[in-house]
């Protein structure tokens, strides 16, 4: 294998020296000139005939939130992404758990067609099924063997990646040219990364472990030394802003003067909700609230350094005269919460708050300063990109839609009305000995007893945005089919649950969407919703494959 140097010159200074950018962990397959006729890339519109195809970097974060300002600290990705390019105001995720949400947009599906439910093994999360399954379907594999991509990823990959019983760290994906992934969960210090598939292990010395750097590091490395000869798409999935919440030396004393936002969803009772968000303790504790202020304020402090990793990325491609080719994406997997309805610090739960992320765009055709209102989700992400490299989307099993249109100022699109989120709550029906006054199958509790997920917290939303709706309608899997809905538009913050008190032909109406969505697959997970005049009516929609109409969505031995 050859090694290619790290940086001319020898190493420099907060440059990890032993961290080299090695060639690729497989070599790219040959592209017949069949395959290219039948199905392969024939470019982007707009792009001149004879230019070569536009690059792609995907920047993605780890539980960073919109609705909570999560985009505040990011002052140089705002100016560098948003500002020159496009800023979704309504881009949300599936799922508002990592690995779930982070298959959603490699596979561009709903978590019940690429069945990753959870963050474990026996979930799905980077297990030998979902290797053997969806792996080779995603869009890097795609890029890679039907469009000739350069593919680079460098970071957290799936939260299970590297697990002994799935193949450890020398699994390498298909569909990845340069692989530098980490062990397991998010970590700033202390890890270990697969590197083509060889481990190499980290330590806590800032200047050469400090993951977000290595990560920056590694990055630029690759667009220095990679062939200019290709297209490349970078994956980069930095740990920040996830818990352990470690900042960079230089950044440790910032936003002192910051707290969670006091929005009117905090510290209040989650009043006819589900019983989960019934259960926290309202009014909390003063101790809970200074522990979630200060991780409020290390979340912002570890995102500082992104914002360089950001700087650092857009200044290369310049400086290397391939910035004006280049699509830029930022974005989170999931949002997040701090004492909204006195839940302390997580994700999981259905409302904006977790589901809704910030996602900003830049790249060729994109004019600058742009806000877009549609409705965007991460499984718009792969097809999205593989429209930019020129693969259609009607030779993939994706059940997203491509927003390049929406980028390019497309007039006169027909644009979806609703998406799904969907989740499948984790626990075990046992009853948890330090918190026994609570019900059987609870998990991630606090000391107080205030427990952020259970196994039936599981649900399944349609959420709704049109020019004269914008709504949320929510079904729980338990025992009293619990039904939550909410009217975004006279209650942005969601305290008042409205489903005893809806329309019961419009409360019908939602409820055959839901069962249509979560039984959909491919094409009819792009049917119009029910706020689309085009929206029809077609009960055989209901059915999955197997002729019934909304089983469980997924099996119960996963729990």
């Amino acid at each position: 294998m050859r090694l290619l140097p790290l940086v001319p010159g020898g190493p420099q200074r907060g440059r990890p020296r032993h961290l080299l950018c090695c060639s690729p962990a497989r070599p790219p397959p040959p592209l017949p000139l069949l395959l290219l006729l039948l199905g392969g890339c024939w470019g982007v519109s707009g792009v001149a005939a004879g230019s070569r195809r536009p690059n792609v970097v995907l920047l993605l974060a780890d539980d960073q939130d919109e609705v909570l300002g999560g985009m505040t600290p990011l002052k140089k990705t705002k100016a560098l992404i948003g500002e020159m390019g496009m800023t979704f105001s309504s881009a949300y995720v599936p799922s508002a758990l990592c690995c779930p949400s982070r298959a959603s947009i490699l596979t561009g599906k709903y978590p019940h067609n690429h069945h990753v439910v959870n963050n474990t093994l026996e979930g799905n999360c980077s297990s030998k099924s979902w290797q053997k399954i969806q792996e080779p379907n995603t869009f890097p594999a795609i890029l890679r063997s039907m469009c000739g991509y350069q593919t680079f990823f460098a970071g957290k990959y799936l939260n299970e990646y590297g697990a002994p019983d799935a193949g450890g760290l020398a699994h390498v994906p298909l569909g990845w040219s340069y692989w530098y992934a980490l062990e397991k969960n998010s970590k700033y210090y202390n890890y270990t990364l697969s590197i083509n598939g060889k481990a190499r292990k980290h330590g806590e010395n800032y200047s050469v472990d400090y993951l977000t750097d290595v990560l920056a590091n590694v990055s630029l490395d690759f667009l220095d030394y990679k062939s200019n000869s290709e297209p490349f798409f970078m994956m980069i999935s930095t740990p920040a802003p996830h818990s352990p919440w470690t900042a960079a030396p230089q950044y440790q004393n910032t936003f002192q003067n910051v707290f969670a936002p006091r929005n009117k969803n905090f510290n209040v009772h989650g009043t006819n909700k589900h019983w989960l968000i019934r259960q926290a303790k309202t009014p909390m504790t003063n101790s809970s609230i200074q522990f979630l202020d200060n991780a409020f304020r290390k979340r912002w402090q570890t995102l500082l350094s992104v914002d360089d990793l950001v700087e650092k990325l857009v200044k290369r491609l310049e400086s290397n005269g391939e910035l004006n080719n280049t699509y830029i994406f930022y974005t989170s997997d999931n949002g997040y919460h701090t004492g909204q309805f006195s839940l302390p610090i997580d994700k999981r739960q259905l409302y904006e708050f977790d589901i809704k992320v910030p996602l900003l765009v830049r790249g060729p055709g994109i004019k600058p300063n742009q806000t877009s209102k549609m409705l965007v989700a991460n499984i718009d992400l792969g097809p999205t990109i593989l429209d930019i490299a020129g693969y259609s989307l009607n030779n993939t099993q994706m059940d997203g839609m491509s927003f390049l249109p929406i980028l390019h100022g497309a007039g006169n699109l027909t644009w979806r009305s609703d998406v799904l989120v969907e989740y499948q709550g984790e626990g075990r029906n046992v009853t948890d000995p330090t918190c026994p006054s609570l019900s059987p199958g609870v998990s991630q509790c606090f000391p107080d007893c205030v427990c952020e997920d259970a196994y039936n917290n599981t649900y399944a939303c349609v959420r709704t945005m049109s020019e004269l709706w914008n709504l949320q309608y929510c079904e729980f899997d338990d025992q009293e089919v619990f039904v939550e809905v909410y009217n975004l538009t006279a209650d942005p913050h969601q305290i008042n649950n409205i489903a005893k008190s809806i329309d019961p032909e419009l409360l019908g109406k939602m409820n055959y969407r839901l069962m249509m969505l979560q039984s959909c697959s491919g094409p009819t997970c792009r049917t119009p919703g029910v706020f689309d005049p085009r929206y029809r009516f077609d009960p055989r929609l209901m059915f999955n494959h197997h002729g019934s109409v909304r089983t469980r969505r997924f099996s119960k031995h996963l729990l």
